[in-house]
């Protein structure tokens, strides 16, 4: 490279420097307008975070404490002022207070706990189906039986979770109903259910034997049968 190109390259750089500099000076109030934006965005946000972050911890602790709360009606107490987002939080704060109603021998009060809980359209499923499972192993005298059987029906398909549970209930409202046939069919239904628990088909067995009902081969094969899924 000669002189004279070294000189020309040194001449341009210089003058590309007083350029930017140049642009910077005239527009320096906008970037450090920008500059101020971004630093307090993330400072905004960080801070946002930490808050929310301490908000979850604060709820998380106070709920805690309510249900670790004994007696049950300061443990009601605690939990009506306990603030949850979202419908699963606020439905698993109705089981809760649900429970402790049933403890202090508020069973109406309960029963709404459970009926909140249950016709939460936005919270967790199987929270939901706890809910309605528990509501119809409670409001004997207090719901139709046909409201609970109807209840039950959607718990009871097959494949459900629930099913050996909701059909052990079913059975039951039968047999106060005095419709023997139909609940030693569902106790029959629930031995050859693989998901349901050895417990509840032992229960199932032993009232099938008070009601004189031999179940089928297959169900009692099934009865018999480890349930590893839930046993273990």
């Amino acid at each position: 490279m000669s002189e004279s190109d070294s000189f020309l390259n040194e001449v341009t750089e210089e003058v590309r420097r007083d350029k930017l500099v140049g642009l910077l000076r005239r527009n320096a109030l906008y970037i450090g307008a920008v500059v101020v934006i971004i630093v307090g965005t993330a400072a905004f946000l960080e801070y946002r975070k930490s808050s929310a972050e301490a908000a979850a911890q604060a709820r998380g602790d106070a709920l805690w404490a309510a249900i670790e709360t004994d007696d049950p009606a300061e443990r009601l107490a605690a939990l009506a002022g306990v603030e949850v987002p979202g419908d699963t939080g606020s439905a698993f704060v109705s089981l809760q207070s649900a429970g402790a109603a049933l403890v202090a021998d508020q069973a109406d009060q309960a029963i709404g706990f459970l009926q909140q809980a249950a016709a939460s359209p936005t919270a967790s499923s199987a929270l939901r189906d706890v809910a309605r499972l528990k509501l119809v192993s409670i409001s004997a005298g207090h719901l139709p039986d046909q409201e609970r059987l109807d209840i039950l029906g959607q718990l009871a398909v097959e494949g459900h979770a629930m099913r050996g549970l909701a059909l052990e209930q079913r059975a039951l409202i039968q047999l106060q109903a005095g419709d023997v046939a139909a609940a030693g069919a569902d106790l029959e239904a629930l031995l050859a259910d693989e998901r349901t628990s050895s417990d509840v088909k032992q229960r199932a067995s032993q009232l099938l034997q008070v009601l004189g009902i031999t179940p089928a081969e297959d169900a009692v094969e099934n009865a018999d049968a480890p349930n590893t899924a839930q046993d273990g």
